[in-house]
């Protein structure tokens, strides 16, 4: 399964500069009068009435998915219904999913899931947002909604808006290329994405913020390929950046992140994963994974789902360090880089670092 997919629904195709934003929304009654402050101050039920995870109260737990992709596409839409089929499974939970549901389709697709006594409807991305409405409806009385967030989406007392840092990912990942860096003697490391923007720019900063916590002198020679899925492209910028003496190539991509990999991994240049843990892969492999991706989240969500405690009317920022995700995996780790790094991203989640400095510090 590829990482590709991940890294752009959860960071760049939401226009959210790299935050990877999700919606929970619940509600019990279609009436707009329902107090607001009690549903902003209260805890898992947010005041609506729900009861997680059994929110109907029919005495079973059944999570309906909604996807506008392929769910057996070896990506993004299958990596985020595999989130709810794991955790389902650990529960004794029942999943219904949809797959290539149109736009022009989703509400009435929702409408469909609540009469068959869904508990939580998810949509696998932010296309389905026209799903939204039905969370007002009747039929749609008793149900959380879990969206994929595009920046259109306010925050309200029925909703639970989710999202991480950015910054705080890509200078641990830095943190832990640092770590390796150091100890091979390397000085110089590689950044290839797709087009520069604003938050490839920035990510690119981070991580070169975060390898110089460990290495002070070190650089970094970032290219942008115009095109996150081009492989030729991909492997074109990756070869010539080892030509240039980058050890440690951080193949920051879609669809083209293993066909940059294999170009790493044949002229023995370490690497790193776009937003899933794949230290498990072996081709092409991988030598630090950085988990940021939409599935991950979700199984996060729906974890404290199970425990009655989603929080609704309040934002929940996912923080690196603090919560399980996200977060930065050595998949080798020697010596005691391992604690190294979890001391680092410890810092970082409880402030003792702040990421956006360290980026400023770069000019």
């Amino acid at each position: 399964m590829t990482a590709g997919r991940s890294l752009w629904r959860s960071r760049a195709a939401l226009g959210l500069a790299l935050t990877g934003a999700l919606v929970l929304s619940g509600c019990a009654s279609n009436d707009a009068t329902a107090p607001k402050a009690t549903a902003a101050a209260s805890g898992g039920s947010g005041g609506s009435g729900l009861n997680e995870p059994d929110v109907n109260g029919d005495g079973k737990v059944v999570i309906g998915v909604l996807s506008p992709g392929d769910i057996n596409d070896r990506g993004y839409y299958e990596s985020f219904v595999d989130s709810a089929d794991a955790f389902a499974k650990e529960k004794g939970w029942k999943v219904i999913k949809r797959g290539s549901v149109p736009a022009s389709d989703a509400l009435s697709a929702a409408r469909a899931l609540c009469q068959q006594h869904v508990d939580m409807v998810a949509l696998a991305a932010s296309e389905l947002k026209a799903a939204i409405p039905a969370s007002e409806e009747p039929v749609c009385a008793k149900t959380a909604w879990y969206v994929p967030s595009s920046a259109n989406i306010d925050q309200t007392p029925r909703i639970m808006l989710s999202s991480d840092n950015p910054n705080q990912s890509m200078l641990a990942a830095g943190y832990a290329a640092g770590l390796k860096m150091k100890a091979a003697g390397y000085t110089k490391a590689g950044f290839v994405t797709g087009i520069k923007a604003d938050f490839s720019v920035l990510g690119a900063k981070a991580f070169l913020a975060g390898i110089r916590e460990v290495v002070p002198k070190a650089t970094l020679v970032s290219t942008y390929t115009g095109d996150f899925n081009d492989s030729a492209k991909a492997k074109e910028a990756i070869q010539a950046q080892i030509s240039q003496g980058a050890k440690v190539i951080y193949p920051y991509l879609g669809g083209a992140t293993d066909a940059a990999a294999q170009v790493a991994n044949a002229s023995g240049v370490l690497t790193l994963t776009p937003g899933t843990d794949r230290c498990a892969s072996t081709s092409p492999k991988f030598d630090i994974s950085v988990i940021f991706s939409p599935g991950d989240y979700f199984r996060a969500a729906l974890e404290d789902f199970a425990k009655d405690d989603l929080k609704m009317g309040t934002p929940r920022v996912w923080q690196l360090g603090v919560d399980p995700y996200p977060t930065i995996k050595i998949c080798k780790g020697q010596g005691d880089e391992d604690q190294q790094l979890a001391e680092f991203m410890k810092k970082i989640g409880n402030k003792e670092i702040d990421p956006e400095a360290e980026v400023k510090r770069l000019g």
